[in-house]
């Protein structure tokens, strides 16, 4: 169905004023009707991210994809675990999906892509040392490094304990002196008695 270049270019215009990337919930709300944006992604004037997902075409690359379209698609989501540890530079591991933390009553979102791992949390493990980062126009919420660390410790049998080692390791080099926000991450992760032999061990190497 014909959709006029005028329709076009104000649909744009209302994706260029919301940060370029939109759901389709959201540009529905916005007055994008269906067909439009429909043109537009056959058009290849905006890309389909993933589903219910598009962002204008000719913006530069996204420079963390997968967190963007996770964190856009999810606002209660929390990236954690190994996705985490990549974002603050702590694991050597490369990230084969993204790590999220979702309360127990809520679904994951459904999308094609990135492939996720969820791990359900509550209370102050979930409230608890979460970082805002704005990444390509997006709030992705992100725990901190100390939350991070306490968090693999505590969820070691599905990420491996050599991961959560190597990102104590990790953490320990960038601050070192610095442990009592993880015992405190720790002690929420109900983890301090399994951290502290390893805190004390690398901290005399």
């Amino acid at each position: 169905m014909h959709v006029s270049k005028e329709k076009a270019q104000e649909a744009l215009s209302v994706f260029r004023e919301n940060g370029g990337l939109l759901r389709t919930s959201e540009a529905r709300e916005l007055g994008i009707h269906p067909r439009t944006l429909y043109h537009l992604r056959d058009s290849g004037q905006l890309d389909r991210l993933s589903r219910g997902l598009y962002r204008v075409a000719d913006l530069p690359p996204l420079t963390h994809p997968d967190l963007t379209v996770v964190a856009a698609r999810s606002d209660p989501a929390r990236i954690c675990l190994i996705s985490a540890l990549d974002f603050h530079d702590l694991t050597t591991e490369v990230p084969h999906a993204v790590d999220v933390a979702l309360p127990g009553n809520r679904r994951p979102p459904a999308l094609d892509h990135p492939p996720m791992r969820v791990f359900r949390m509550s209370g102050q493990a979930l409230t608890e040392g979460v970082e805002h980062h704005e990444i390509d126009g997006v709030d992705v919420k992100i725990f901190g490094p100390a939350k991070t660390v306490a968090d693999c410790f505590k969820f070691r049998n599905r990420t491996g304990l050599d991961t959560a080692l190597e990102g104590l390791r990790a953490y320990l080099e960038k601050a070192p002196g610095r442990t009592e926000d993880l015992m405190h991450y720790a002690r929420i992760c109900r983890v301090e008695s399994v951290l502290r032999p390893y805190v004390e061990a690398l901290s005399m190497q």
